[in-house]
Formats: C-alpha cells, structure tokens, sequence
C-alpha cells in the first residue's frame, strides 16, 4: 500500500485514538501532523497513536512522532503509542528514540 490512512475513534471521553495505515514518510509526514493538531485542539486528555497497521516508517515520518511527543508534553497531554510491526519498531530502536515513548501492546490497554 503507497499512502497513509488515518482512522480516528474515541475509545473514552478523555481518550482519542489515531491509528495509522500505510506509509509515515517525507510524502505523508505533515499531512499527519495537520490532522494530529486538529486531535490535539480537541484538549483530550490522552492521544493513542496505533503504529499496528503501518507499514513503512522514515526519519521525517518519525521527527513527526517525537514533534508530537514535545507538544504532548508542553500541553501536560499522554501521548501512547501502540507498537509497530518489527520493521517499524526497528527505526525507533536504531535511532534510541524508542525509550522516549510510552508504549503499548494494544490500545486496549488505555481502557482497562
């Protein structure tokens, strides 16, 4: 799949999730950040990014990630990320950044 979808679901009042499909690369990066601001004017609590469904992920798909994070916490916001799939997970481990998030196995895991 070339592009990226990005489907949006409150999973509590407080709680919105993003869960992303396809590609967060240089093509796709500030498309997502728009649409993740438009989320973060919504004053939720907690924004869960679920990385399950991406498929590609490259270094301005992940400054987005960690731009998100900065907003996220100036704003006293949560920022979770739900893990990739290993190729995903691999950019945040090569480039240390992976220690940086707070991340789950499932959005599910916000709910309980």
């Amino acid at each position: 799949m070339r592009g990226l979808a990005l489907t949006i679901a409150q999973l509590k009042h407080d709680v919105v999730k993003i869960a992303l499909r396809g590609e967060l690369d240089l093509e796709h990066a500030y498309t997502f950040d728009e649409e993740l601001k438009r989320v973060e004017a919504l004053e939720v609590s907690t924004i869960c990014l679920d990385l399950r469904e991406l498929t590609f992920l490259d270094s301005c798909g992940l400054a987005r990630l960690v731009a998100a994070r900065r907003r996220s916490m100036k704003a006293g916001r949560r920022l979770v990320l739900v893990r990739g799939p290993a190729a995903v997970q691999r950019v945040f481990q090569l480039t240390a950044v992976d220690e940086a998030f707070e991340m789950v196995n499932a959005p599910e895991a916000l709910t309980a």
